[in-house]
């Protein structure tokens, strides 16, 4: 077995193939980091099990250098790798830079050799016209290319905030017998969609082919392994596991949306997470009246009573992308350009939620940002002038209109955005949020980072969290953003809280390297590396790939302990909840709230301390 890399080198339209075995590399991702580190090149690639009958094995995987975390980083789209597979090779490999903003076409029909074509576009004018930044792109690149392929190909796209931050991500979405759909799909966090843009000149990539390899197929063999580990066929354990995605008959609701914020109560994050000082009696309120009779009501009627629910373009039972008509609804960009912003009316968050797709950036830093810079408005530390802007956010709580103010503050939401993309006052997001933040703070005198919650990484590295509260968001590992780390509500002692987070990386390697949606990893982690056992004799191999992996990734890790008094006011308030709300007994959390109750700042930076030692400790012994 080897794996097919294809590189191209933008600058010239040169590209090659290369092989590689599965002596070293397994996947997309410990190539992929292989061939960043070799060759500064931004990577695309699938799973040995892409186009088999293993569900949710199609994603399409990212590697590369991050623009905004400023390390190696793994981000993954679904569906998207269905097609890859169809052009015979494992990976594609940029390694140069246009030097005018063009698409890259990969074609390859019936075994013939693969066409590949570097061509020039207009792409601000063209980001301008029609449906906008990435769906326009979309649209055209389709309409100038679409036709020469055989079979629907995959486009690639990036928007407007790939070339002027460092937060853009690549969206792609299925295209079904020459109809382009509405169910987008996003490789967002790391901003890969700006190193495609700002390091390789490539704004958009189309392939497509017609190559048809010896993919696992054999359901019978397959669920002859289900039985013997679950006693269900493969089918019956994947529509198990698989039950928050598709719809959850205890919560009458679905998805990651509809299951979240059912079931989030006092642990409701809002208003730039404000909500953590508030009383637990004032945070199930809002979420009650702002959430479940209204915005997740609107949710449950529009969409789950309609089902309107898809897949991201490969067949799966999970029926994971919640619709209502155009827009996709996803728990983390509803949320961050949700309650985050002061927005609980699903109008608003999808005219919010829509424009920064369009953009391009990723919408969870996308929307962190914005509830901070709301914030600052609401606090006096920044002005209307400063930021462009017309409007004050209105954030009132005990008079809020949960209709009309959550449009004023969607509208005042897009208008950032557009200030953000246009450099309007004192805006300019191109070297990053935090040292932005920073360098106006000295300007200014004043903290204006202390109200953006966000993991620091190396000298300028940033990255807004997860959308949950609870201490492992903040967790010093060397690749955050994703669920490489825990995100359980339970208290863990931090040193616990790191072996544990180490191990979940090296679980959801496994599903990285293997092409394989994290939806599926109720079974995907136990069974695909037998799989890799039974079909290839590798299992051992495999999984001490993935070991040294994990080291290798750990052993580049250089995190900031926390920069924003928010940080620190997050993780103490988590852990005062864990005692005053739930009634956790575990006297070693009695032992920290004592510590912060003395002095927070070092109390915080001794949690985060032995956080990062359990991470070591559990990953050092691999290196």
């Amino acid at each position: 077995m080897f794996q097919r890399v294809l590189m191209v080198d933008p600058t010239t339209g040169f590209y090659k193939m290369k092989r590689y075995g599965f002596d070293r590399y397994f996947g997309p991702v410990d190539l992929g980091i292989h061939m960043t580190q070799k060759y500064r090149s931004l990577n695309f690639g699938v799973g040995i099990f892409a186009g088999s009958i293993f569900p949710g094995s199609n994603r399409l995987v990212v590697t590369g250098f991050s623009p905004c975390w400023q390390g190696l980083y793994i981000s993954s789209m679904g569906g998207a790798g269905l097609v890859f597979d169809n052009l015979g090779i494992n990976m594609l490999c940029l390694t140069g830079k246009a030097p005018i903003p063009s698409v890259l076409c990969l074609n390859r029909n019936h075994g013939e050799e693969i066409e590949v074509e570097v061509v020039p576009v207009d792409v601000e004018s063209l980001w301008k016209t029609g449906r906008t930044g990435v769906y326009s792109l979309t649209d055209h690149v389709y309409e100038m290319f679409g036709g020469a392929y055989e079979n629907d190909p995959r486009i690639l796209a990036t928007g407007t905030a790939a070339m002027h931050t460092d937060m853009g991500g690549i969206m792609s979405v299925p295209i079904n017998k020459g109809e382009i759909s509405h169910v987008d799909t996003w490789a967002g966090r790391g901003g890969f969609g700006s190193a495609m843009v700002q390091n390789h000149g490539i704004v958009a990539i189309i392939y497509g082919g017609t190559m048809v390899d010896e993919d696992f197929r054999d359901r019978k063999v397959a669920d002859e392994w289900f039985k013997n580990k679950y006693s269900l066929r493969m089918m019956q354990k994947d529509l198990e596991v698989t039950t928050k995605y598709r719809y959850d008959e205890r919560l009458s609701t679905g998805g990651t949306f509809g299951v979240n914020y059912a079931g989030i109560g006092g642990k409701i994050l809002a208003f730039n997470y404000r909500t953590i000082s508030w009383t637990e009696e004032a945070r199930q309120s809002l979420h009650q009246n702002f959430v479940v009779d209204h915005y997740l009501k609107q949710f449950n009627e529009e969409t789950i009573r309609n089902k309107q629910q898809t897949t991201c373009g490969e067949p799966c039972v999970a029926l994971c992308k919640k619709l209502n008509g155009i827009y996709k609804k996803d728990y983390e960009p509803y949320q961050t350009m949700g309650p985050l912003c002061g927005i609980f009316d699903q109008r608003a968050a999808e005219k919010l939620t829509h424009h920064c797709d369009a953009m391009g950036f990723d919408a969870i830093s996308g929307g962190g940002v914005l509830a901070w810079l709301m914030d600052l408005l609401d606090e006096g530390l920044l002005t209307r002038e400063e930021l462009g802007v017309s409007r004050m956010p209105r954030w009132e709580v005990m008079s809020f209109d949960v209709v009309n103010d959550s449009v004023h503050n969607a509208e005042l939401g897009c208008e950032l955005i557009d200030a953000i993309l246009e450099r309007r006052g004192i805006l300019d997001f191109r070297e990053g949020v935090r040292k932005w933040s920073k360098i106006q703070s000295r300007a200014k005198g004043k903290s204006l980072h202390d109200r953006l919650v966000y993991v620091a990484f190396n000298r300028r590295g940033w990255m807004v969290p997860n959308q949950y509260w609870v201490a492992g968001v903040l967790a010093p590992m060397t690749i955050m953003g994703k669920y490489y780390m825990i995100y359980s509500y339970d208290f863990i002692p931090p040193r616990v809280l790191g072996r544990m987070c180490a191990e979940r990386m090296k679980n959801e390697l496994i599903l990285d390297n293997l092409g394989t949606c994290r939806f599926h990893r109720g079974w995907a982690e136990e069974m695909l590396p037998e799989a890799m056992g039974s079909l290839y004799d590798c299992k051992a191999q495999f999984m001490r790939a993935i070991d040294v992996l994990a080291s290798q990734l750990n052993s580049s890790n250089s995190p900031i302990f926390w920069e924003s008094k928010r940080n620190i006011d997050f993780l103490h308030s988590f852990l005062k909840r864990k005692k005053e709300v739930d009634q956790e007994q575990d006297p070693r959390l009695e032992e920290w709230l004592d510590k912060f109750e003395q002095d927070e700042v070092e109390a915080a930076r001794e949690f985060w301390y032995q956080t990062l030692m359990g991470i070591n400790e559990s990953l050092r012994e691999f290196f």
